[in-house]
């Protein structure tokens, strides 16, 4: 039988402390959550592999050390109300579940939405509400939110989005230009996201976050 309680501690210390994600909430979580549970079940033994565990089509669970900083760049309280865009089968939901008051994880696949349910139910993940919808659209009935992350690339973020995020909130997204990939969080202030690098990541990019080309004749 898979030790899989071993392999979660592995994954802390070999791929989330080494790269500077120290915080105790942060590493609390990733301890305590069964990643495997979250994951395809033909997928299971590459749960906590180093590389992001592919859902079908362009998603993906982001890999351990990505995740990981992309939370540690959040910067998140236990105060924070967070929308999770594309939260596939629920594992950045569960993870940030424990940090945070409540999210809200939205996701735009019926079948994922059912997994997602069971396995946060099944593992006590209480404060997620399940919210089906296109990613570009989100869930602003249950905003403004004081952080989003977004669990895929993107080319440019909607304004849909950022009209969720909170004056004075941030979110963080992995900006992927061709092949290359940097994670960036951004601070809203007068309505207006200002960006900030953060590390060097990839991630496929979302239907919907890609730029739109225009065409001049």
């Amino acid at each position: 039988m898979t030790d899989f309680a071993t392999r979660r501690r592995m994954m802390v210390d070999t791929q989330v402390r080494p790269s500077d994600v120290t915080e105790f909430p942060i590493i609390d979580a990733m301890l305590n959550v069964p990643r495997e549970a979250f994951v395809p079940r033909d997928r299971i033994e590459a749960a906590y592999a180093s590389d992001s565990v592919p859902l079908g089509g362009n998603r993906v669970v982001l890999d351990p050390r990505g995740f990981a900083k992309m939370l540690d760049a959040l910067n998140l309280s236990n105060s924070d109300l967070v929308l999770d865009v594309g939260a596939g089968l629920g594992y950045s939901s569960a993870i940030i579940a424990r940090i945070a008051e409540a999210v809200v994880a939205v996701e735009d696949d019926p079948a994922r939405v059912s997994e997602a349910q069971a396995a946060l139910a099944e593992h006590h993940a209480d404060n997620v509400i399940l919210h089906e919808a296109s990613l570009v659209e989100g869930a602003p009935e249950h905003g403004p939110y004081d952080a989003i992350i977004i669990e895929g690339g993107v080319e440019q973020v909607p304004e849909s989005l950022i009209a969720q995020l909170k004056d004075g909130g941030r979110m963080v997204c992995i900006f992927m230009d061709d092949a290359l990939g940097t994670v960036r969080t951004g601070h809203k202030s007068d309505g207006v996201v200002t960006w900030r690098y953060a590390f060097n990541a990839g991630a496929p990019v979302l239907d919907g976050f890609e730029k739109s080309h225009e065409f001049a004749l």
